[in-house]
C-alpha cells in the first residue's frame, strides 16, 4: 500500500511516510489512537516518554522520524527521517 502523501490521507500511523508496525506500536504506547494526533505534539518529550514508557535508551534516529512525523502531521512536505538528523546533530537545515 502506498504511504501518504498528506496527513488527511492516513487512517493509521503504517500510513504515514517513515512508518512501520514497530514506530506504529510506540504511538499507541504513547496513548495515541490516530496519525492527526501527532498534529502539534513536541518530537523531543515523545522520544524522552518513549524511552521513559520502555526503559530502554532508543537510538537517536527515532528522534528523527518522531520529528519527521510530526512535522508531517502538521501538514509538511513528505521528508525522509534522515533530513532531520543534521537538526539533531546541530548541522544547521
Amino acid at each position: 500500500m502506498a504511504k501518504a502523501k498528506h496527513i488527511d490521507e492516513a487512517d493509521r500511523f503504517e500510513d504515514m511516510p517513515n512508518i512501520g508496525k514497530e514506530m506504529a506500536k510506540d504511538f499507541v504506547r504513547l496513548g495515541f489512537t490516530h496519525p492527526k494526533e501527532l498534529a502539534g505534539q513536541n518530537a523531543d518529550d515523545l522520544f524522552e516518554r518513549i524511552q521513559e514508557l520502555t526503559s530502554t535508551r532508543h537510538d537517536p534516529c527515532v528522534l528523527d522520524t518522531y520529528r519527521a512525523v510530526v512535522d508531517f502531521a502538521n501538514g509538511g512536505p513528505v521528508r525522509p527521517w534522515w533530513d532531520y538528523t543534521p537538526l539533531r546533530k546541530g548541522d544547521g537545515k
